[in-house]
């Protein structure tokens, strides 16, 4: 991770542990991780129909460090 992200990263955790209710903390985490979840899921999609571009499915397994049939299903934002 780039220290970019990090900070990023770093500035969400804090921004989340500056809200004194727990319960609406504990909210606000779930939320967050819902939302991350399914974004970088659409980021990982674009990301191998990207590499898929002049590549067999396998191909792009292997770069990802998955299989070829996982690596389609990525693409497709499956779990």
């Amino acid at each position: 991770m780039t220290d970019t992200l990090e900070a990023r990263a770093a500035s969400l955790v804090a921004a989340i542990k500056e809200i004194s209710d727990d319960v609406e903390r504990y909210q606000a985490v779930k939320e967050l991780e819902v939302r991350l979840d399914t974004d970088l899921k659409g980021v990982k999609a674009e990301i191998a129909q990207s590499l898929h571009e002049g590549r067999s499915w396998q191909q792009v397994g292997d770069l990802l460090g998955v299989t070829g049939s996982r690596a389609e299903q990525i693409s497709r934002a499956s779990r």
